[in-house]
């Protein structure tokens, strides 16, 4: 029997991200007049780093293990390693024959042997927790704690930690992207009559209140909550979920700040405001984990909507510059776009994914149990 598995889309989402990475900035293509698929036969380049090393071989290794569980969960046992193996593959040649077009990229035989391994890494691990009876376990899991139409929160509650790994602004606060839309509005009607139409801001804003800022840290936090509140089936696995978001949103957040500043920095972030943030979040889920998964989605609703008002009202912190920096001219260069995005778009899809629950007819209003 098919299963409806969240790994198709999780499959999909990652397959465009690795896309972008690949070919991001996307600015001054331009033809070389060499043949595209000359790099397969170039020698191997003289310089290379372990940096790149390991990005290219677990770059793909995610999206390999990703199509082979949704191909196992699908019985497509058949094809697992004609999809999990040659669709990567197939990708990786894609994305280094369009690198020939963009001067900051350099398409490679090497990457592409790396790629490749990687996704065959990557269904090895799927196939080989499969034989061992982790993917049967995780489908009872999955059973047991979530409502059987959890797909897309899952999908959405699994990008949340990447997200908060593009440096932000205020710690946990997804979605400020209101000076940056500014901006580009500005550079892209300049020259026209429409640009009084932009809603331009002519003084700087104030900065938040250390109260401010606490208030919407836990606003933030409880968005991917309530988000998983609203699926749980009891109040007893409600509280680990609770307990398990709060370690992943630290762990993100410690590897976020480790990456920007070094390790010596990794919890640099945790000042006064992040703490009685963090604090009222927890006591507000604990109070909460009797509500109906209905409510849970438009409290869920409200948090976004109130968290995302304060953060795009409010100006980028003093040293956000100077993180970006690090991201956009580092080693990064080739994530940050990706990371950028998920960070920007992830409340909004949250938004649109909760409106849509509301609207649904009221079956799944019963309480926890």
């Amino acid at each position: 029997m098919k299963t409806r598995s969240s790994a198709w889309p999780l499959a999909l989402l990652f397959a465009g991200m690795v896309v972008y990475a690949s070919l991001y900035p996307f600015s001054g293509w331009r033809v070389q007049g060499v043949s595209p698929l000359a790099f397969l036969e170039a020698p191997l380049p003289q310089y290379w780093t372990g940096f790149d090393v390991v990005s290219n071989l677990l770059g793909y290794a995610p999206l390999g293990f990703l199509l082979s569980l949704a191909m196992l969960r699908s019985d497509g046992r058949r094809w697992v390693w004609a999809v999990a193996f040659g669709a990567p593959t197939l990708l990786s040649l894609g994305v280094e024959t369009l690198q020939n077009y963009l001067p900051m990229r350099v398409p490679s035989n090497v990457d592409l042997a790396l790629n490749s391994a990687g996704a065959a890494l990557g269904a090895s691990c799927a196939w080989a927790l499969e034989r061992l009876g982790a993917l049967r376990r995780w489908s009872q899991f999955r059973a047991d704690w979530f409502e059987p139409t959890a797909h897309g929160s899952l999908v959405l509650l699994a990008l949340w930690p990447l997200s908060l790994l593009y440096p932000l602004s205020v710690p946990f606060g997804l979605g400020q992207v209101w000076d940056r839309l500014e901006a580009g509005l500005v550079e892209l009607l300049g020259e026209t009559p429409f640009l009084t139409w932009v809603p331009i801001r002519l003084e700087a804003p104030d900065a938040l209140s250390p109260l401010a800022e606490a208030f919407c840290i836990s606003l933030c936090l409880l968005s991917p909550l309530l988000m998983g509140y609203a699926e749980m089936r009891s109040m007893g696995r409600r509280a680990v979920f609770l307990l398990m978001l709060f370690l992943c949103a630290c762990g993100a957040a410690g590897l976020s700040a480790t990456l920007t500043y070094g390790p010596a920095h990794a919890w640099a972030w945790m000042n006064p405001q992040a703490f009685v943030g963090m604090g009222a979040a927890l006591l507000a889920g604990l109070l909460m984990l009797g509500l109906s998964r209905r409510l849970c989605t438009v409290v869920m609703l409200l948090t976004l909507a109130v968290s995302l008002t304060l953060l795009n009202l409010a100006p980028d912190s003093p040293y956000f510059a100077q993180s970006l920096e690090v991201w956009e001219q580092g080693r990064f260069i080739r994530f940050h776009g990706v990371s950028q995005w998920l960070g920007w778009l992830w409340p909004f899809a949250a938004l649109i994914f909760g409106v849509r629950l509301v609207a649904r007819a009221p079956v799944a209003a019963e309480q926890p149990h």
